[in-house]
């Protein structure tokens, strides 16, 4: 008989994201039945949403087969199928638990949670066992990953069946020992479009990732990545990424609306993200992406629950990459307005002109918050750190709305000029004679949902006087 649950429970153990899995199997005379895995019940009691892609079988004829350590580069969900065993783990993971061990006795009501990183091994305690593996990657060979000698002296598993007489592969006999052992790295964090505003903000928040863009830049160690280079695409290491974040964009509004820019605009607003999902797909990294206001047509204050709206071309295209980015299982689709970083853009504009003595007419019928790149990163940085739950996320800084009008009025303020050298201008008397085009009156991103999460935007204002001083001294 199994000593059975009466509930499904998940525990934690002394390695971090280890996680034994308590489950009910139901038995009778003619055996025993349980749901080995349950996505749904599995993930609310406390087990991560892996994603597994492949479900292995392992075999053990004769008690006292014994496998392992091994380290494969991929979470799995282990448990028994037959049998029984005595099962450990150990931590291979460079930083404070490298070398930690856990073990304790499988039967088909126990399974356990393996992340990435963690040793594997067991030893039958029956004939006939059979032990399931599900992952989430694909074998494939040539795969490398560390190995521990099983009779390690620093992980001291204690074998109910003395390594001696248990039977081991000559291979898993001539593993290391862990001093010899180099821990294994986190997966790495890979920024494309990391030359652009946002991009070059992500890189100061994420300092050790990766960085790519349409062309290389062994100044500032950006690698080349064209995402509609079959070739290139296929090259690269996905496999070693844990986090794919995507600030490359298409974002010249007006030209969208000729034939040669809605070309540029599908391609990276549409088929560089749909491309993105499907790799993420296939290999598991988080993938994160950025949207605009522009999805919309402007009419109200916007949630994340909007329908789609968009009024031209830009728009039209940013909305079909969101929806190509929500089919990945891992993504967070961050949604901004008015976006300012290093580089040319709005404030910048202002600055020059309140400097050079030119008192411009700017819209006073378009209504929103800035977004500075620094605050859009930061809130990159605290979904991902504190793991919300995957989705769509407004985000902007915070404070009351304002119109471009008044947000120049306030620049010139800040450059020693009067708020009153900025004409406001109806957006139809602006873009008359201009091929334009159309632009939502109302840009305003409801940041309820990201807030729920803990993260508290910085109020636009603020973050304005900030930058503009920081512009005006590098200015002088």
């Amino acid at each position: 008989m199994v000593d059975s649950p009466a509930a499904l429970s998940v525990e934690a153990t002394a390695i971090p994201g280890l996680l034994v899995v308590r489950m009910p199997v139901h038995e009778d005379s003619r055996g025993w039945f349980k749901e080995n895995w349950q996505r749904e019940k599995m993930v609310a009691a406390g087990l991560p949403d892996f994603g597994p892609v492949q479900n292995n079988m392992s075999y053990n004829a004769h008690r006292g087969a014994t496998r392992g350590i091994h380290t494969e580069p991929w979470d799995k969900l282990v448990s028994i199928a037959a049998g029984r065993v005595f099962a450990a783990w150990v931590d291979m993971r460079e930083g404070p638990t490298f070398g930690a061990t856990v073990h304790l006795e499988l039967d088909p009501a126990v399974a356990v949670f393996v992340p990435r990183g963690v040793g594997n091994s067991y030893q039958a305690l029956e004939d006939d066992t059979v032990y399931s593996y599900l992952v989430n990657a694909h074998w494939r060979p040539g795969i490398r990953y560390p190995a521990l000698d099983l009779g390690d002296p620093t992980a001291a598993i204690p074998w109910p069946i003395s390594l001696d007489e248990a039977e081991v592969s000559d291979k898993d006999r001539a593993n290391p020992t862990l001093d010899a052992v180099e821990p294994v790295g986190p997966l790495k964090t890979l920024i494309i479009g990391a030359t652009g505003q946002l991009g070059r903000a992500l890189a100061a928040e994420f300092p050790q990732a990766d960085l790519a863009g349409r062309r290389a830049d062994e100044a500032s160690g950006v690698l080349a990545l064209d995402l509609t280079d079959d070739a290139a695409l296929a090259a690269w290491p996905w496999s070693d990424y844990g986090l794919v974040v995507n600030a490359a964009a298409y974002t010249a509004v007006d030209d969208a609306e000729t034939p040669d820019g809605r070309r540029s605009a599908w391609a990276a607003n549409a088929r560089g993200p749909a491309t993105l999902a499907a790799l993420s797909a296939e290999h598991g990294f988080t993938l994160v992406h950025y949207s605009s206001e522009y999805v919309f047509d402007g009419s109200r204050v916007h949630d994340e629950s909007e329908p789609f709206s968009p009024l031209g071309v830009y728009g039209q295209s940013k909305a079909a990459g969101d929806l190509a980015v929500a089919t990945a299982n891992r993504h967070y689709l961050l949604r901004t307005s008015w976006v300012v970083g290093e580089g040319r853009n709005f404030v910048r504009t202002m600055l020059d002109l309140a400097g050079r003595k030119v008192s411009p007419s700017v819209v006073d019928d378009q209504v929103g918050r800035l977004t500075f790149a620094a605050e859009l990163a930061r809130a990159t940085r605290h979904l991902v750190d504190t793991g919300a739950s995957y989705g769509t996320y407004n985000v902007s800084n915070g404070g009351a709305a304002t119109s471009w009008a008044d947000v120049a009025g306030r620049i010139f303020e800040l450059a020693g000029r009067s708020a009153s050298d900025v004409t406001p201008i109806s957006t139809a008397d602006y873009m008359q004679g201009k091929q334009a085009a159309p632009r939502p009156a109302t840009s305003v991103l409801d940041l309820t949902k990201l807030e729920s999460t803990g993260f508290e935007p910085v109020e636009a204002d603020v973050a304005l006087v900030d930058y503009c001083r920081a512009a005006l001294q590098i200015s002088e």
